[in-house]
């Protein structure tokens, strides 16, 4: 009876990460729902704070979920496969978000420093790292996150809650100046910049593989 106990608790240990990744891809749409309520100033303020905790929530089950799954062993075909898409829904939702025009003051500018452009990049870096992780893993080769990726999910978790806290810090007036645009205009771009820079590691791993493959 020990034994099956115990086989019982390790297959309810292994199924725990997915648990949270799905959770993860269950607090998408929460947190798009909460942003989209809001119009800078001040209409529904409530729901930028909620939005910011929601993601931070979410952003925990992303840490939590890879580190589970490596202490208990539970490293899933399901994981490496949803985990990442997971994070991509997190992340890309939240920057398309923030280059809505709820977030336009009265002159028309976004405060949230998130130019459409930004948000393109971040797209096309994130679906040709993906592309690229499909077409090596289709041929026999393990295509894991590198550090430079994970360093840059590390750093849009952090900046996206940062930028809608310091904007809901701010709505009385009609405009956000000062430091706080300051700031979030620094997040912003070293994010940007981050997220392309992040792709390069994964391009010449590729190419490195290819070339040692032929």
């Amino acid at each position: 009876m020990g034994g099956i106990g115990a086989r019982a608790f390790d297959l309810k240990k292994e199924s725990i990460p997915n648990l949270l990744t799905w959770s993860r891809l269950a607090l998408v749409p929460v947190f798009v729902v909460l942003v989209a309520m809001y119009r800078f100033p001040e209409h529904n303020a409530w729901a930028l704070l909620a939005g910011a905790i929601v993601f931070v929530i979410a952003s925990l089950t992303d840490a939590a979920d890879g580190y589970l799954a490596r202490r208990w062993n539970a490293v899933s075909a399901f994981g490496r496969v949803m985990d990442p898409v997971a994070d991509k829904a997190l992340v890309l939702g939240a920057f398309v978000m923030l280059c809505g025009p709820n977030f336009a003051n009265s002159d028309g500018d976004l405060v949230t420093r998130v130019a459409p452009w930004m948000v393109v990049v971040i797209i096309a870096r994130e679906l040709l790292v993906t592309s690229i992780r499909s077409v090596m893993e289709s041929s026999g080769v393990e295509f894991g996150a590198v550090w430079a990726g994970k360093l840059k999910m590390i750093l849009q978790s952090i900046v996206v809650p940062i930028v809608l806290l310091l904007i809901w810090f701010e709505p009385r007036g009609a405009t956000i100046d000062g430091w706080q645009q300051t700031v979030i205009a620094l997040l912003v771009w070293a994010t940007v910049i981050a997220t392309v820079v992040s792709g390069v590691p994964y391009v010449t791993k590729a190419l490195s593989a290819r070339a040692g493959a032929s």
